[in-house]
């Protein structure tokens, strides 16, 4: 009785290839390509040190430069703890798990995704959400310019692409249409918006080089 060949195992894959290089590499139908502005800033929140749980524990998070006392078990992320307990809504939840960037918020100044990050990792530094960005009447660049060039359609990755290029154009205060690709290549849209997103975080960037917004 002859033996049975056995199949040759699959090669491993390259370490080193992240998704969105991924999605660079082989264009998703015109898509968002590149790193973006997620991937550059967005790193593992460094943990504190102090053990924390199972049960719920008192933290505080500085949300759009307001202090909110709350009990959260450790388990919970910071999109959770400012959906569910802040109703702050504008972060949307979607994936749950650091892919499409529909959640994504700035933390210390950086823009990452909120699901991706504990809420007792998150103390201590600054949180911005979409939320602050109408506050005492007044409206960003960025979010008149999403309405002005179509940039949106069923409005779940919005806030996200928003959050993002601020994040960007504060990085970025001049750029070009490539780099603006390349810059928002963390965050997805399935409606495909993408040049609208683009156009308009292009607009805002000129807005706000005139001087239009502080």
């Amino acid at each position: 009785m002859s033996s049975r060949n056995e199949p040759e195992a699959a090669p491993k894959p390259k370490s080193g290839v992240s998704r969105r290089g991924f999605i660079r590499d082989v264009g998703l139908g015109g898509g968002a390509l590149g790193a973006g502005i997620l991937e550059q800033q967005a790193g593992a929140q460094p943990a504190s040190g102090k053990l924390a749980g199972p049960g719920s524990a008192p933290i505080t998070l500085r949300v759009n430069g307001k202090p909110h006392q709350l009990s959260l078990e450790p388990r919970v992320t910071l999109l959770d703890a400012l959906r569910d307990r802040l109703n702050l809504t504008g972060a949307k939840k979607v994936c749950d798990r650091g892919n499409c960037g529909s959640c994504t918020v700035l933390l210390g100044g950086k823009a990452v995704y909120a699901c991706d990050v504990l809420a007792i990792d998150a103390q201590d530094q600054d949180i911005q959400t979409i939320e602050s960005l109408t506050a005492d009447g007044k409206v960003h660049p960025l979010i008149t310019a999403f309405t002005a060039n179509d940039a949106q359609q069923c409005g779940f990755c919005t806030p996200g692409f928003i959050m993002a290029g601020k994040a960007f154009l504060e990085a970025n205060p001049k750029p070009t249409y490539e780099q603006v690709n390349e810059g928002l290549g963390g965050n997805l849209c399935r409606c495909g918006s993408y040049m609208g997103i683009r156009k308009a975080v292009l607009q805002a960037a000129r807005e706000l080089q005139g001087g239009q917004h502080a």
